[in-house]
């Protein structure tokens, strides 16, 4: 299939900007695979679609302050992105403007409480640096960091814990997985009173999320490396819910491909950890995932693709139609679909 294969019009005052102050106010289009109808509720409704035995999968990475800026040893400026932690206080990032930093450069941060020494370049924006700094690393980071949002958004957010899942745990990712941010704790009780199960993966988010598909044929589109996790317990919850033909009901693409990566590795779910480059894209097979809670996409993404391969593209782009012409929010601080 082809990139433009996934094209759509995006008007782009409908790519939200700040979040809704009620995070289950949102809009929630259900989508009907059994027999391609469409429903417009609203996300709190969700619980009307989780049965007893059905098993949630959340994905409780934390974002961190990830986007610092600073200077080089000539007084330029320069922004860095925390893409991946290392070894040995080393980090993959990505640098603006790249071609400003070269191997043995030092950048400083913070009036000097933080500097980090080029020692790779990986492409043009993409190098490893080694911090130096006094003190604990979180306590730097929170003072010095910004959390980074996507470059669409163009916004100030006002309340940093509004781009946190309310059950974010895991230190790590460079950016939200967005589809929780519609849960809050009083709705998860609710769903779990109901008889839901739900068990958690770790996914940290990384450049993936930010990077265009640059290719015109998807099958030659590779995607970045990013760590995931899943502990035995949560484990056991996911099987015995499948084992008992209840529906897995996946939140985000994250969480998707945590279950997928892990199944096709080893056929089932297990407790796993590692780097994950699955590209779920129309053909694709899912072993474990049965059912979606996810945000609106952007045009020719990669995340478009995935929810593609769910339905189809077919039934995907008319609902994403539909969508457009009902104002629906897009993308991290957008409306929520169900494709059930």
């Amino acid at each position: 299939m082809q990139t433009s294969d996934f094209y759509f019009k995006l008007p782009e005052d409908l790519i939200a900007q700040t979040p809704l102050k009620d995070r289950t106010s949102s809009k929630l289009m259900v989508l009907n695979r059994a027999n391609n109808t469409i429903f417009h509720k609203h996300f709190c409704d969700i619980i009307d679609y989780l049965n007893e035995g059905d098993c949630l999968i959340l994905n409780d990475t934390k974002v961190i302050p990830a986007r610092l800026f600073g200077t080089r040893q000539t007084g330029g400026k320069i922004e860095i992105l925390l893409l991946k932690r290392l070894e040995d206080n080393c980090f993959e990032v990505l640098v603006k403007p790249g071609k400003n930093a070269k191997i043995g450069d030092i950048l400083t941060f913070g009036n000097g409480i933080l500097s980090g020494e080029v020692i790779d370049i990986i492409d043009d924006g993409k190098r490893i640096l080694k911090f130096s700094y006094n003190g604990i690393w979180e306590q730097i980071l929170d003072e010095l960091g910004h959390m980074p949002l996507p470059p669409y958004i163009t916004e100030k957010l006002e309340d940093k814990n509004r781009y946190q899942t309310v059950y974010a745990k895991n230190d790590g990712s460079a950016a939200a997985p967005t589809a929780g941010l519609h849960f809050t704790q009083d709705l998860l009780e609710k769903i779990e009173q109901k008889g839901v199960k739900i068990a958690y993966v770790t996914l940290h988010v990384g450049l993936g999320t930010f990077r265009p598909v640059k290719v015109e044929n998807i099958a030659e589109h590779k995607m970045h490396s990013e760590f995931y996790q899943l502990d035995e317990q949560n484990a056991n919850i996911i099987n015995t819910a499948k084992e008992n033909g209840k529906n897995i009901i996946s939140v985000g693409t994250t969480s998707t491909r945590v279950l997928e990566s892990i199944a096709d590795k080893f056929g089932k779910v297990k407790s796993a950890s590692g780097e994950t480059d699955i590209f779920i894209a129309p053909g694709y097979k899912f072993k474990i995932v049965d059912k979606l809670i996810t945000n609106f996409h952007l045009p020719e993404s990669t995340l478009i693709m995935l929810v593609s391969a769910l339905y189809n593209r077919d039934n995907i782009l008319e609902a994403y139609k539909t969508a457009v012409e009902q104002e629906y929010r897009f993308f991290s601080f957008g409306d929520a679909m169900f494709i059930q």
